[in-house]
């Protein structure tokens, strides 16, 4: 290695105590017009409580119309609940509209409403399901950023899109979910070099397992879901609630942090994941609980298409 290239690692590693710990000063929330995705329930509830409680201004916006509408009045007049589908554009462009005319512009957006798909594998899979999922999980962040960016770069204000570490972890068994959230990944770490000249800022959210109604449908309620999630390895299988996972969030847009991690377990692989999934992949390609998890769920697709042909 040539002494220019040590003295470039050399300033790399310096640097990234400074840059774990955030933008350049703090944010308030406080009287900020906020923009929640998947805001009726969930984390984006539980981040919408949380913020409300700080002061925000909030527009609560949901796929499901009415239960945006009750959350946003559950929490009071800063609070308006609209309903919209992340995946279709013009439908966003017409919430942004909303909360312009509603509080004349918006400080901070939240980009957090997503999808799990239904396991499977990827030989087997219904392109309609992949098509779905990536619709809501990725091209959704887009429909909810964009034409909201205006806005956040006039009030030098902060963007969060809610990726996951499953966006550095091995996909088997639900890949769009994984792809989608790498997509989304990428998408955060690009808007916050490209708006860091405004003095707007961006940042990522990554979660481990949140124990959401998603999360039960996926992992407790199907068994191979269930079998999937026993692999792995503690700390990683460790659990948090909807509420440390707003925190999480909430903590991070007060710092403009470039990026937020629940629970700190996940921290190491994620700083360390570059190595680590060379070996675990490999690992877990020859691991014969992986092999018969994959057959048996590609045998119960066969089964349940063809029950779907006999009825």
């Amino acid at each position: 290695m040539s002494a220019r290239t040590l003295d470039t690692v050399r300033k790399l590693l310096r640097a990234v105590p400074s840059a774990l710990a955030g933008g350049p000063g703090g944010y308030d929330v406080e009287g900020k017009v906020v923009v929640i995705t998947g805001a009726a329930t969930g984390i984006g509830y539980a981040l919408a409580r949380l913020l409300y409680a700080r002061g925000a201004r909030l527009a609560l916006v949901d796929i499901d119309g009415r239960a945006a509408t009750a959350a946003a009045a559950g929490l009071g007049v800063r609070a308006v609940g609209i309903g919209a589908d992340v995946a279709d554009r013009a439908d966003m462009r017409e919430a942004i509209d909303r909360v312009r005319e509603r509080f004349g512009g918006i400080d901070v957006v939240v980009a957090n409403a997503g999808i799990v798909p239904k396991p499977s594998s990827i030989r087997l899979m219904d392109p309609a399901d992949f098509d779905r999922v990536l619709a809501v999980n990725l091209t959704g962040v887009f429909n909810t950023v964009h034409p909201s960016l205006d806005d956040i770069v006039a009030a030098r204000g902060h963007v969060v899109v809610v990726s996951s570490c499953a966006a550095f972890a091995p996909g088997m068994g639900g890949s769009p979910y994984m792809v989608s959230k790498a997509g989304v990944e990428q998408f955060g770490r690009a808007l916050r070099v490209e708006l860091a000249a405004s003095g707007a800022t961006a940042g990522v959210a990554y979660f481990g397992i949140v124990d959401t109604a998603m999360t039960h449908e996926t992992l407790d309620d199907d068994d191979m879901g269930a079998e999937l999630g026993d692999l792995l390895p503690w700390p990683l299988n460790k659990r948090i609630s909807p509420t440390e996972a707003a925190a999480s969030i909430a903590d991070g847009i007060a710092r403009r942090a470039p990026r937020t991690i629940a629970p700190a377990g996940w921290e190491p692989y994620a700083m360390l994941r570059g190595a680590l999934n060379v070996v675990l992949d490999q690992q877990l390609s020859t691991d014969e609980r992986v092999r018969s998890l994959t057959n048996r769920l590609e045998q119960r697709i066969r089964a349940e298409r063809g029950r779907s042909i006999d009825a």
